[in-house]
C-alpha cells in the first residue's frame, strides 16, 4: 500500500514554499499531487523520496545540474 502525503508533509521535508513546490511540479521539477476528491492534494511519499534521492545525488556529483523529477521522465 502506498502512503500519501498532505502538503504540510512533503513541506517538512522540501525547504521550498507552498508557491514554488506548486511552480516545481507545474514545471515538471516536482512529482505532481493527486486529487482524491475536494479540493485537497496529496502526493505519493514514495516519488517524493525518490525526487530527495536524485537531488542529494546530483549536488554530490560535481559538475552536474539537479536532476529533474525522476518519477515523470521514466513513464
Amino acid at each position: 500500500m502506498r502512503k500519501l502525503l498532505r502538503l504540510k508533509d512533503v513541506l517538512a521535508h522540501v525547504p521550498v514554499s507552498r508557491s514554488q513546490l506548486y511552480a516545481m511540479a507545474a514545471a515538471g521539477k516536482f512529482p505532481t499531487p493527486i486529487h482524491l476528491g475536494g479540493s485537497a492534494s496529496f502526493w505519493i511519499e514514495s516519488e517524493i523520496a525518490e525526487w530527495l534521492d536524485a537531488q542529494i545525488a546530483a549536488e554530490r556529483t560535481i559538475g552536474e545540474k539537479p536532476v529533474e523529477n525522476p518519477v515523470h521522465s521514466a513513464r
